[in-house]
């Protein structure tokens, strides 16, 4: 296997914010000094510009700027009063915060398997529908949009509300609408790995219901109405002036990074052995902006050991189902209630798809791969003895 053997010394990141930074530097400094100078770093201008400049991004007549992308599950579901013995209906393949969220509101998490490209699989939303479901939440995972028409379909039939996590997948589209787009909220995380990125956590809520926008304006800053008046009980979620000024920045950049993402993605396509790697193809009616690139292969964990070798940084999302988790032992789950998820969970590999990645480090990569996988394809099982 060539990459290790020839003890090649190229290294490629995973990830490599050091290199959006060198990028930017130069522009974006001044604009953080003028930030810092003003003297204001709660509220403002600022946040209004970046609330104003994410709506027609998320196909929304509001959005509400918060401090992650956690508490924009958290509070878009309250606005919507979901909370104790309410069921929502999730993927168990997701970042933990999408299911932390509805526990933390005292709601009941309901499981439903996915799709082999990850996404949650509708047939399996529906069958989860109870007399106590009060919503639906899908995860745009990896940037690819869930299958939302069908999905759509089941929450008009049994009066559900739809929480889009859509953390992963701004700038995405599915039948050219946008992500934040399809259910009652959709809620976004700024984090410093997404494609529109903080320096620090940021996050935002899209709804075209503007009650449920004041809602959540109110619920990031202690329920305040003013500095005397408090309306409703809420919390500190405020995103930060200077967060702000960085994401309009960036948000202007965001469709040539979303670009140099589906252009490595396309390059990966063609270079990695499709009999051998699983890469979700990207239908006509979607627009996939690649928040991460994940593959499905067998030997998972010996190659990304190997991998690791060849000075190749890559990464899990995620290796052990929400379901299967220590925390929610008190659901009552156990290994095999969804085999899809579980499959996946054994096989997903997260390869470096960032926007400074050159073309010779992907053909790299993914000739190391293929070389990897090639060879456990043609070295004989050990025999048997009868």
């Amino acid at each position: 296997m060539r990459a290790v053997a020839n003890e090649t010394k190229r290294r490629i990141p995973y990830v490599n914010l050091a290199a959006q930074y060198a990028e930017e530097r130069d522009e974006l400094l001044p604009i953080i000094d003028g930030a810092l100078t003003t003297g204001q770093f709660v509220g403002g201008e600022p946040i209004e510009a970046l609330e104003h400049a994410l709506r027609p991004i998320c196909g929304a007549e509001h959005v509400v700027a918060l401090n992650s992308g956690t508490d924009a599950l958290i509070m878009g579901m309250a606005a919507l009063g979901i909370g104790a013995g309410d069921e929502v209906i999730t993927p168990p393949n997701s970042f933990v915060a999408s299911t932390a969220a509805i526990v933390a509101l005292g709601a009941q998490p309901v499981f439903a398997d996915v799709l082999d490209d990850q996404n949650i699989d509708p047939e399996k939303v529906e069958k989860a529908v109870t007399s106590r479901t009060k919503a639906i939440m899908p995860v745009h995972l990896t940037g690819r949009i869930a299958d939302m028409d069908p999905i759509v379909e089941i929450a008009e039939k049994h009066g559900l509300k739809i929480i889009e996590d859509a953390a992963q997948a701004i700038g995405s589209l599915y039948r050219d609408r946008p992500s934040g787009s399809f259910g009652d909220v959709g809620c976004f995380s700024g984090h410093p790995l997404k494609n529109l990125n903080a320096c620090g956590d940021a996050g935002f809520v899209s709804t075209n219901d503007a009650r449920i926008a004041d809602a959540v304006r109110l619920m990031r800053n202690h329920g305040l109405a003013d500095r005397n008046t408090v309306t409703r009980f809420g919390a500190v979620s405020r995103l930060d002036t200077l967060q702000a000024v960085i994401l309009n920045f960036r948000i202007a950049k965001m469709p040539s990074i979303i670009e140099r993402r589906r252009t490595n993605a396309a390059r990966y396509a063609r270079l990695l052995d499709a009999e051998l790697v699983f890469l979700p193809p990207e239908r006509q009616h979607e627009f996939n902006t690649y928040h991460t690139l994940v593959i499905q292969i067998d030997h998972r964990d010996e190659l990304q050991t190997y991998l690791a070798q060849a000075g190749v940084g890559t990464a899990i999302h995620y290796p052990i189902p929400i379901h299967l988790q220590p925390a929610a032992a008190s659901l009552g789950h156990k290994k095999g209630d969804f085999p899809v998820t579980e499959r996946q969970a054994e096989r997903i590999l997260t390869l470096p798809i960032h926007p400074w990645l050159s073309d010779e480090d992907i053909a790299f990569v993914s000739d190391t791969v293929n070389d990897f996988l090639r060879e456990k394809a043609t070295t004989p099982r050990a025999a048997t003895c009868s």
